[in-house]
């Protein structure tokens, strides 16, 4: 059993760097672009052509991909065998490349539409351009449902690390773009070095699935009884996962109608920043934990179900509540470091780190949610996350509505953090009547244990800030706050005797001794 959760802590560790390597480039990218754009028109256009084919995938067929293909394919491959599981694999890739590519051909032609729904606070040139641009960009949908198909397939197999490496290489070709190509072909390009770069998610897992004797059997039947399971899930799982690409969708859409449209630029980098520093861990968790979780629901180890629920729960927990306090101190800084320079000049930072802080608030919520539901999709039950999903897009709209006018990106950033912190708690409410729930008297002690060092965190690093402030550069002014609130939260945890912590500190020792051994 050690040696299991050793191999489990070095497979999430791994995943963990190659994510993180991802997301810096990511942020690489991201800097790019605001340093050759900054909030403008241009800038304002391509993000909204960039998030319209995305958001289109994420609402009609990353449930089908996510939350269906993992439970039935694993299902498959535990009850008949990887020969029919790959049969299968073939059918619903066929099946889902068709439908993508008739929802690519739709969205080309009616992009003036879309850009219209998504942004109507554009004026005519922007909208124009928007419409351009997302006519270049809409076959991501087809390239983006082959890559989360095939992702599928190698974690079903066991293979994590190719699938958290493919946005190394999407990141990388984009970068390249930025370096070689921009100053002659300019935003137009940039579409184009997009689309490429979707396309090279999907061809690098090829090999990896050739080495693991993947054979692609193609079938557009939808009468099967693996694709019939499918279409049963995925309506309500469909349902559930509309709630980021749908809010996300709304809070641009009133975005799009600040500050001449600089909104957009402010909520889509905070969001961006936000995901980075939330994702690398949350998600390396979840794309472990979701083949896991599948393969006890079909065994009906109902006790190990919950163990795992729990042990995952605590570690996200651990590492997300400081991230939410710095995140929300350190959000000025951060952004200032990341993005400031060039035309994102010292308004855009303002109210991108002022969006951030306060949609720091919702992140433990986003953690909660992105774990549990993959405890219901893995036990092939969508109805719960339905209602939890429909509950929070309602939260998001309200809060925008009444916030925005008030608080600008503030209450944007309040609204979309809210209705992480609802999606999260309605979703952890009905595990108790599954006999899932993880949240016992010990596991509430641990919580307030983990709040109350983070606030003293918190609190440290914002005097630090403040002394800082104006005496040092943007890199000791971000650098120096952020390695003392590492410090301050594991001596505070440590002091309050937290599990974590402890198992920390012995992990560390033992790669320490190695390090040294002769």
């Amino acid at each position: 059993m050690e040696k299991k959760e050793r191999s489990a802590v070095g497979t999430v560790g791994v995943m963990m760097v190659i994510t993180l390597a991802g997301k810096i480039l990511g942020l690489v990218r991201d800097r790019l672009l605001t340093v050759n754009y900054g909030s403008g028109s241009a800038a304002n256009a391509f993000l909204t052509a960039s998030r319209i084919p995305r958001v289109f995938f994420d609402t009609v067929f990353a449930s089908a991909i996510s939350a269906c293909l993992i439970p039935v394919l694993g299902e498959v491959m535990e009850t008949r065998g990887k020969k029919e599981a790959f049969r299968f694999a073939g059918n619903f890739m066929t099946v889902m490349g068709a439908l993508c590519a008739a929802l690519t051909v739709l969205g080309m032609i009616f992009a003036p539409q879309l850009t219209t729904l998504f942004a109507d606070g554009y004026d005519s040139e922007t909208a124009r351009l928007c419409a351009s641009l997302t006519r270049i960009m809409m076959p991501t949908v087809l390239f983006t449902g082959l890559a989360f198909s095939l992702v599928g397939v190698l974690q079903t197999l066991g293979e994590f690390n190719i699938p958290a490496a493919i946005s190394l290489v999407s990141n990388l070709a984009v970068i390249a773009y930025y370096l070689t190509l921009n100053r002659t072909f300019g935003i137009t390009g940039l579409a184009v070095a997009f689309l490429a770069a979707w396309a090279l998610q999907a061809l690098v897992q090829i090999p990896s699935l050739r080495k693991r004797g993947f054979r692609f059997y193609p079938s557009l039947s939808v009468r099967s009884q693996e694709m019939r399971k499918v279409f049963r899930l995925m309506l309500p799982v469909m349902v559930s996962t509309w709630v980021l690409p749908i809010n996300q969708t709304v809070n641009a859409k009133f975005a799009s109608r600040l500050f001449q449209g600089a909104g957009v630029s402010a909520v889509e980098h905070a969001y961006n920043l936000y995901t980075v520093i939330a994702g690398v861990f949350v998600l390396s968790v979840t794309n472990y934990l979701f083949p896991r979780l599948t393969r006890e629901s079909v065994r009906g180890d109902g006790e190990q179900l919950r163990d795992t629920l729990r042990a995952a729960m605590r570690s996200t927990l651990y590492v997300v509540i400081p991230m939410t306090a710095g995140l929300a101190v350190m959000a000025s800084p951060l952004v200032n470091f990341i993005f400031g320079g060039g035309r994102f000049d010292s308004f855009s930072v303002s109210i991108t780190a002022r969006a951030l802080a306060v949609m720091a608030l919702g992140m433990i919520g986003y953690a909660v949610q992105a774990v549990l539901s993959r405890a219901y999709f893995a036990g092939q039950s969508g109805k719960i996350p339905l209602i939890a999903g429909a509950v929070s897009i309602a939260v998001n709209i309200l809060l925008c509505v009444l916030l925005t006018e008030r608080l600008d990106v503030a209450g944007i950033a309040l609204a979309s953090a809210a209705a992480f912190t609802v999606n999260g708690a309605a979703l952890a409410l009905p595990l108790r009547r599954r006999g899932l729930a993880f949240a016992d008297r010990a596991f509430a002690v641990d919580m307030g244990k983990l709040l109350l060092s983070a606030g003293g965190m918190a609190a440290g690093v914002w005097g630090l800030l403040r002394l800082l402030e104006g005496r040092a550069g943007k890199l000791l002014t971000l650098c120096v706050p952020a390695a003392a609130g590492v410090l301050i939260y594991a001596a505070l945890t440590a002091l309050l005797r937290v599990e974590e912590t402890g198992m920390a500190l012995k992990m560390i020792k033992k790669l320490l001794h190695r390090g040294v051994r002769p």
